[in-house]
């Protein structure tokens, strides 16, 4: 539910707030103030998040994005519009990243052993995906419905992201349902991080910096900005496209568990990710849309192959205890740096040609893969020591 309302956002945003008057550089402050919001929220999960209750604070989290949502969406001014993006922590990314999964990677690693952690978080993330697809394939659906009636895009735009706060709003009373056995304790609160865990923690979070900054620059309102501009598309066709990708996205984290299996989880993320960002930096120069979409689709089959591989090796090298804080630690540094990565790109995009964001991204995730690959490939997690 929650990456239905992602993936219509994702599509919708740049489309309904460039109806409302806004140039490039104030959307970037609307993605760069949802961000930090999502940043602040995670600070609060991580310090916080097993004191007070993973279901407590995921029922809030999501009352808090729903009401951020509707002022953004019904909110004639700016400012109001900033201010409600931080507080209801509006992801505008196209994926699902937020502070509610730092409560749900901790859940979900405490649910599952060594052996089966690699392919439940895929399932995961898959589930998030399809999400996902399913919104973007909804803003295709009314842009084409659009096409047979008189109603003009705007309200269309506006309806599509109440439906996401619906949506929203509907995980509010579904985190209800979550067990007695998604809560750790006090005690568990209480432990400190090992020293090991400290030291791991400390440099994977500098990579993930790097990484989420490149991230940051290609955020999904971005993109989708980026294919209006430069081939003259309208949100169902972007719609449609990202549903695609989407749906590649959910495929890809099946093949991530089965590839990881055979070359370990570090291999994973860096072989597979590489490679997605040199086609990121060809897609500036395609000479049509088609080609252009080509090569966004082949980047995104392979992007996300990193994710469910990154979010099972960070909880695999740390002990159950510390998962909360360490989830929310790295999650933290990556919502922060692509908070700044957003308020930049909505600047490159309002100043220079399209070029330099995707470009710059690419550099950033490229230099981010072969530093990781050099920093962890020793590291191994339980299920790998074991093989070894």
């Amino acid at each position: 539910m929650r990456a239905f309302a992602v993936g219509l956002v994702g599509v919708l945003l740049a489309f309904h707030l460039a109806a409302s008057g806004l140039d490039p550089a104030r959307i970037g402050h609307v993605v760069s103030a949802g961000l930090f919001g999502i940043a602040a929220a995670t600070l609060l999960v991580t310090l916080r998040g097993d004191r007070l209750g993973r279901r407590r604070l995921l029922m809030g989290l999501a009352a808090l994005s729903t009401a951020g949502l509707l002022v953004v969406v019904l909110s004639p001014s700016p400012a109001l519009a900033i201010g409600a993006a931080f507080l209801g922590m509006l992801n505008v990314a196209g994926r699902d990243r937020g502070a509610q999964l730092t409560l749900e990677h901790a859940i979900l690693a405490g649910a599952t052993d060594p052996g089966t952690r690699t392919k439940a978080f895929a399932w995961f993330n898959l589930a998030q995906d399809l999400g996902g697809a399913l919104g973007a394939g909804t803003v295709a659906l009314m842009a084409r419905l659009r096409t047979f009636t008189s109603i003009e895009a705007e309200p269309v735009q506006r309806g599509g992201l109440l439906l996401a706060a619906a949506a929203v709003g509907a995980c509010v009373f579904l985190y209800r349902s979550l067990s007695d056995a998604a809560e750790t304790g006090q005690a568990a609160a209480q432990v400190p991080l090992s020293p090991a865990t400290r030291r791991n923690v400390l440099r994977i979070s500098a990579l993930f910096t790097m990484d989420a900054l490149g991230g940051g620059f290609v955020a999904a309102t971005f993109l989708a900005w980026f294919f209006r501009e430069r081939f003259g598309v309208d949100e169902g066709t972007v719609g449609l496209l990202f549903m695609g990708s989407r749906v590649l996205n959910a495929l890809s984290h099946l093949g991530a568990a089965w590839l990881a299996k055979r070359i370990g989880l570090v291999n994973t993320m860096v072989f597979t990710h590489a490679p997605s960002s040199l086609l990121l930096a060809t897609m500036p120069f395609a000479p049509s849309f088609g080609v252009a979409a080509v090569l966004y689709l082949l980047r995104e089959g392979l992007v996300e192959m990193d994710v469910p591989t990154r979010q099972s090796y960070v909880n695999g090298i740390v002990r159950p205890e510390e998962r909360t804080r360490v989830n929310g630690i790295t999650n933290l540094v990556r919502m922060g740096s692509w908070a700044v990565a957003a308020e930049i790109a909505g600047r490159l995009l309002a100043g220079t040609d399209l070029w330099v964001p995707l470009v710059a991204s690419a550099a950033l995730k490229i230099t981010y893969d072969l530093l990781l690959w050099r920093a962890f490939r020793g590291i191994k997690p339980p299920e790998e020591m074991a093989k070894a």
